[in-house]
């Protein structure tokens, strides 16, 4: 057959393989795909109503926080919460009024230095006119802060704050990268026989503290907002921080800052300062 025959011949015989009817699926393969269909939509539907309940438990449970109604969380025993970290979204961080309320319950609580942090520095922005530019004398006693360390602050309802921003922990590292190699080059770490440089994380916190960027570590970060990071809080502060997420600004319960610092104040740290 020439090549023109088989050209005319390929397009009759096209329709006919295209209709021919897929093979049909045995049985047995149908009633495994149809169970594992229901097993699959039966958990789902079982993690679903157990964060359902989860959800609800919650926020029952600070509902009834808030009222007064558990006798155990009335008291607080804040002895080990030195000095308390706000992380928030920055886009959540332009909402000043709650900002300002959640301020106002962590004062009530009696909590007495909190560091405020947003990686954007909307909340510096906002609280920053009116810090006094000075080292808190008290604050760097109780705190344990060095006399290198400039602890600028503000005050409000009593409360120190500091406040920072991601520009801060870039500007100390790199603060801190400087002074480093600047030792090293001038043969005061590592004398006449200069040879590579191996700074350890004693070093970079020694560096640190000696450019005034070392601060207080947080005893506990609460963060707000959707990502369940730290979102750029200097690392270097954060060596034995409890860390807990508290969902979005805006549905923030005074419930809620209850319980989280009634947990904090049960846990126990096998290591620490």
């Amino acid at each position: 057959m020439d090549s023109k025959a088989m050209e005319e011949s390929l397009p009759s015989q096209a329709p006919i393989f295209m209709n021919q009817a897929p093979p049909h699926m045995s049985r047995p393969s149908i009633v495994l795909k149809l169970i594992l269909g229901l097993l699959w939509g039966i958990i789902h539907l079982a993690i679903s109503l157990f964060n359902l309940w989860s959800f609800l438990i919650y926020n029952l449970e600070c509902y009834l926080i808030s009222s007064g109604l558990l006798r155990k969380y009335q008291y607080l025993h804040l002895d080990r919460l030195k000095y308390l970290a706000i992380v928030v979204d920055s886009k959540e961080a332009k909402n000043t009024v709650k900002i300002r309320q959640l301020l106002c319950w962590l004062s009530t609580m009696g909590v007495k230095y909190i560091c405020l942090y947003d990686i954007e520095g909307v909340l510096k922005k906002s609280f920053e006119p009116a810090m006094t530019g000075s080292r808190d004398g008290k604050a760097g006693e109780y705190l344990d802060i060095g006399s290198s360390i400039n602890y600028s602050h503000s005050s409000h309802k009593g409360m120190a704050i500091e406040c920072l921003s991601g520009s801060d922990g870039k500007e100390g590292i790199a603060k801190a990268a400087n002074l480093l190699c600047s030792t090293y080059l001038n043969g005061a770490t590592h004398g006449n026989g200069k040879r590579e440089p191996t700074f350890t994380e004693v070093d970079m916190a020694s560096a640190l503290k000696a450019i005034g960027c070392g601060g207080p570590e947080p005893d506990l970060l609460l963060m707000y907002g959707p990502a369940r990071c730290h979102l750029g809080f200097p690392a270097w502060r954060l060596r034995y921080t409890e860390i807990m997420h508290m969902g979005p600004l805006k549905s923030m319960r005074y419930g809620a800052i209850v319980k989280a610092l009634y947990n904090f104040s049960k846990k126990y740290q096998n290591y620490g300062k």
